[in-house]
């Protein structure tokens, strides 16, 4: 059914506060932005209020990072001996450290090799607690662009990652990694949660068009210059927000149409399913976590797996903060929502979950069940004991939000998380 599998997204348009210079290059001439618009028109009005929204200021700015601890090198490096370069002769490791040694008392940071910087990000996504998918932490490709810096830059490469991970729906792990933070100068930032995310417009009477969660993100788009090109509507992709540096004022960049892969859902029986007008992106690219690997930050890292399928039925489509559309799938099954003993709840969840998983293994894009990823994490565990490794989760995370009982991860405890382990993902800065 590959009709059902679309790449959607509006038409690209400069955004009057920067210069022709920020926009991406597109790939054909339907896709040349359109012309900024006259500063003497009338200023469009953000979407379902009177007047454009007060500019939302940006998150406090960050200083650059500080040196480098000498010592959080050395025990990664050692680490990274002990694990991938074991017949490294001793005179050789030695040289290496002393190399490290010397660069951060002469700079305040040192510089990753290729293989040391691919196999900290791997083990980033190794002790990630809250990843079920972390068998697969080895298969991770990592794209070395920490010598791009300027937001046009790290757009052009954000597109290429989604075009390069998505792959026509066989999704493969990737992850980006941009300047770090050093010093004398801070890294760029993604403003964005993750890369691709849908808009989320509030109007005058309180209700939201799109997505809730994405309100003060899209209210600070629209102050930026971003509107969206056919009006609001449900499913419209949000513009790439990122800075040179903390501080300094964000570029938007709208991604092109064919980097944006998405999947109209559907259900394998009922065919009102489709008048919902319902779709979802394929990849799920996290861009605001820092990653740190033996000291050094790096502040844009954008990396990617692949969906759990109740990631999108259970939770984006489901939570009563988000779309919020079990009551409306309710409806149309006919069922009884006069009581919460009636599970009413419960059965629309199961046949918002078919449509996901169905929709997107009949468009042939890449997305695990929580019973087979279960298994599979149990897998990893049972690996990292045997190589003699702790594997922290968190218990809430790894159960699904669905049939949790049902599943094998459910049944058990974990190692609990350690907030000082590194190569690390770490929370979002802003």
């Amino acid at each position: 059914m590959a009709a059902f599998l679309r790449n959607l997204v509006g038409t690209r348009q400069q955004f009057p506060r920067f210069s022709p210079e920020v926009v991406l290059p597109r790939s054909d001439a339907s896709d040349r932005p359109v012309a900024v618009p006259d500063p003497g028109a009338p200023d469009p009005a953000a979407p379902g209020s009177g007047t454009r929204p007060e500019p939302v200021p940006d998150p406090p700015a960050t200083p650059a990072h500080g040196p480098v601890e000498v010592a959080e090198a050395i025990a990664f490096l050692e680490q990274f001996h002990a694990e991938v370069f074991v017949d490294l002769p001793e005179p050789d490791r030695a040289a290496r450290i002393a190399a490290v040694r010397a660069e951060i008392d002469e700079t305040g940071t040192y510089r990753h090799t290729t293989a040391e910087l691919t196999f900290g990000a791997r083990v980033a996504w190794r002790n990630a607690a809250r990843c079920i998918g972390r068998l697969y932490w080895q298969s991770l490709r990592v794209r070395d662009r920490r010598q791009v810096s300027s937001p046009a830059e790290v757009a052009a490469e954000c597109v290429e990652h989604l075009r390069e991970a998505t792959r026509g729906g066989r999704i493969r792990s990737t992850l980006t990694v941009f300047a770090p933070d050093a010093p004398d100068r801070a890294g760029p930032r993604i403003h964005n949660e993750q890369l691709i995310r849908y808009a989320g417009y509030r109007h005058p009477n309180g209700s939201v068009t799109g997505d809730p969660k994405y309100v003060p993100f899209t209210d600070r788009a629209t102050a930026l210059g971003w509107y969206p090109p056919d009006g609001p509507g449900r499913f419209d992709v949000l513009p790439l927000m990122i800075s040179e540096r903390p501080g300094a004022e964000p570029e938007l960049f709208e991604l092109p149409q064919d980097a944006v892969l998405e999947v109209e859902l559907r259900h394998p029986e009922y065919s009102w399913f489709a008048e919902l007008g319902l779709r979802w992106h394929a990849l799920p690219a996290i861009s605001n976590m820092p990653l740190e690997i033996g000291g050094v930050r790096y502040p844009a890292a954008p990396f990617n797996g692949w969906y759990l399928a109740t990631e999108v039925g259970a939770r984006n489509l489901a939570d009563t903060d988000r779309y919020d559309l079990l009551p409306e799938i309710a409806d149309r099954l006919w069922l009884n929502t006069s009581s919460e003993r009636t599970l009413w709840r419960d059965r629309a969840l199961v046949e918002l979950m078919r449509a996901v998983q169905w929709s997107f293994d009949e468009a042939g894009v890449q997305m695990s069940d929580h019973h087979t990823e279960s298994r599979r994490f149990l897998e990893h565990l049972a690996r990292e004991q045997d190589a003699g490794r702790r594997c922290p989760a968190e218990w809430s995370w790894i159960v699904p939000p669905m049939s949790g009982g049902l599943t094998p991860v459910f049944h058990r405890y974990y190692d609990e998380p350690d907030p000082d382990q590194r190569p690390a993902f770490l929370d979002p800065t802003g």
